[in-house]
């Protein structure tokens, strides 16, 4: 071997220990879990999926039971039978960050294997921008909801799910009368959906302003998932950039998913997860 060769060798093996050194932790899948809790707001707990106005847990992205959706729960018992009958919609339909510590306590009460958070669409969808949850509250009721996990159940995996796209929820729902009505009856998410055919530049400033306040707080569920350690995967934005489509929206309330937006994000949020 030439000199030049050998240190060419040397070098890429220094450059695999520094690497190995200090790339981040990520600890291996291990074995489907044999329990599972969700926490979250509407959207986990499957509100306007099957009925007026209503939960509907069993169509739940995350611990549902419905064929059609195909939660993490369905998955993750096709290939362990024994999380049969340990499964837990730990969400509230209105729930903020603010509510994450709380329902952290019920999942560590459960002694769940595995947890999966998906929270942040009504800090950001209110009556109007200034009631909206500042970044550095969400951060603080988050990081207290992982402390919770974290001291309760050391062992478990936990999933943090990136928030919806607003926005994209506005452009595939601008130019339905149905879309349009609802959430101004309704007052929906106000911050985003007010003026829903507004050019006007204040309009525009504004819809784009609280699509970058989702942004901060998916980057803010990224980071304090890589301050939790190795037990904790963050979807990598992977629900916050899949374009959904109106089809996939309840036409009660065109907010919320109908059962075909939760199998939507089923899919989308597993594949982002652990790998079972």
């Amino acid at each position: 071997m030439s000199l030049t060769r050998r240190g060419l060798t040397v070098l890429a093996a220094t450059l695999v220990v520094l690497l190995g050194a200090t790339a981040p932790a990520y600890a291996a899948a291990g074995p489907p879990p044999g329990s599972i809790a969700s926490m979250g707001d509407s959207i986990t707990r499957g509100f306007n999926a099957c009925g007026w106005f209503a939960d509907c847990p069993s169509r739940s992205f995350s611990t549902g039971s419905t064929a059609s959706v195909n939660s993490h729960f369905l998955r993750i018992r096709a290939v362990n039978p024994v999380i049969d009958g340990q499964s837990y919609n730990d969400g509230k339909s209105g729930a903020k960050a603010a509510d994450m510590p709380g329902q952290a306590q019920t999942a560590v009460s459960q002694r769940v294997a595995y947890v999966t958070i998906l929270i942040g669409a009504n800090d950001a969808c209110t009556s109007s921008e200034s009631t909206m949850t500042s970044v550095a509250g969400f951060r603080a009721s988050l990081d207290a909801a992982l402390g919770t996990l974290k001291a309760g159940l050391p062992d478990a995996k936990v999933l943090l799910i990136s928030v919806p796209d607003l926005k994209r929820l506005w452009q595939v729902g601008k130019d339905s009368s149905g879309a349009r009505t609802a959430w101004g009856l309704f007052g929906i998410c106000q911050s985003m959906l007010a003026n829903p055919t507004s050019t006007a530049s204040a309009d525009t400033a504004r819809r784009d302003r609280v699509r970058q306040r989702v942004a901060d707080f998916n980057g803010q569920l990224a980071s304090a998932c890589a301050a939790y350690g190795a037990n904790c995967k963050y979807d990598g934005g992977a629900v916050f950039g899949y374009p959904f489509q109106l089809s996939q929206i309840s036409t009660w309330d065109y907010f919320h998913p109908n059962a075909s937006g939760q199998a939507v994000l089923a899919s989308v949020s597993y594949a982002a997860g652990f790998g079972w």
